[in-house]
Order: C-alpha cells, then sequence, then structure tokens
C-alpha cells in the first residue's frame, strides 16, 4: 500500500537568497532570480537578445545621461521573498546611492524584458509582478516578432494601459515624454 505524503515547497527570502550565494550554493554564474520565494532559473541569452539588450542599453544611456540610472540584468527588489533581474531597468537618482541600498519597486521608472524564449513569462509571471509592485511602465520587447508591448497604469489586476509597437514606429518614456526611441535603432 502506497503512502502519500503532501508535498510542501520551501520558499527563500531575499535574505536567504543571499545567504546560500555567499556560501556557494548559488554560484556567479547561475543564471537565476527570486520570484516569490523560489529560485527560478532564467532563460538562455541567444545572439539577438544580446543585441538588443545592447542596443537598448547604449540608446538609454546616451539620452538619459545626467537624469537617471540604466540598469542592465541587475535584480530589483519588489519584496522580501521576490527579486527578478530584469533585462534593463531606468532607475530614478535618488540621495541614498544604489552601493548603499539596492533598487526597489519605488526606485523604477520603467523595466524592460528582452524576450526570446522567455516571451510566455514575461507577459505573465513577470507582467503580473511588476503591475503589484506598481511599477510604472514595463516594455516586453519580441526578439523574433521584433515588436514592442508597452504596459503602463499598473494595477492589482495588472496594467489597465498596453499598446503594441509593430514595424516603423516611435518609443516615448512616460517619465521622460522628450525621450524617443525607434523600433529601426532597438531592433538594429
Amino acid at each position: 500500500m502506497a503512502v502519500e505524503v503532501a508535498a510542501t515547497r520551501r520558499r527563500f527570502t531575499r535574505a536567504e537568497y543571499y545567504r546560500m550565494a555567499e556560501a556557494g550554493i548559488l554560484g556567479e554564474d547561475d543564471r537565476v532570480e527570486l520570484i516569490r520565494g523560489e529560485i527560478v532559473e532564467m532563460s538562455p541569452i541567444g545572439r539577438r537578445h544580446r543585441a538588443f539588450v545592447g542596443n537598448l542599453n547604449q540608446l538609454l544611456v546616451v539620452r538619459l545621461a545626467g537624469r537617471a540610472i540604466v540598469w542592465v540584468q541587475n535584480p530589483v527588489a519588489l519584496t522580501d521573498d521576490t527579486e527578478p533581474q530584469p533585462d534593463l531597468a531606468v532607475l530614478r537618482r535618488r540621495p541614498v546611492p544604489y552601493k548603499e541600498r539596492e533598487a526597489w519597486a519605488e526606485d523604477v521608472l520603467l523595466l524592460i524584458e528582452v524576450a526570446d524564449s522567455s516571451l510566455a513569462y514575461d507577459r505573465s509571471t513577470k507582467l503580473r509582478l511588476y503591475a503589484e509592485a506598481g511599477i510604472p511602465e514595463y516594455w516586453v520587447v519580441d526578439c523574433v516578432a521584433e515588436t514592442v508591448e508597452v504596459h503602463r497604469d499598473p494595477g492589482p489586476e495588472g496594467y489597465r494601459d498596453v499598446s503594441r509597437v509593430a514595424g516603423t514606429a516611435t518609443l516615448a518614456l512616460q517619465a521622460f515624454p522628450d525621450v524617443e526611441l525607434t523600433t529601426a535603432e532597438i531592433f538594429a
């Protein structure tokens, strides 16, 4: 006779997650992030993904110089048990330097996920996390279709303002309406 055992998952806090890294359980080369207490392996980075992250980084750094901080593939703390690593984040400048206190949701003006194999995850799990955390603007850059989904006006049920930018178009950042990026530049 088989005995059924209820499976329980062990969820981790950000503090425990960092202790695992310090102890060598998680290595520097491990591509993982902490999502709702679970350690989630991130998708491998393909050539197009790298290229589009590089293009966005260059465009944003030049156009936001002195106005905001462009954060590339670094973690953003959303809650005590959630710390994703978006491909790019545009952070507000603040009196307390980021070397002294990590980036939290309230520091974020824009998050960008560049999606190749992670498209469904970025459109569902990540989208919900970012909306719940109050991230004001979230872009999903689709490497295959070469489109950008722009999500604004976050709430508990997701983003209320969603648009899809395809073809030859220009995107403006909500926090900096004078800063524009063209699809030709992003997908060069």
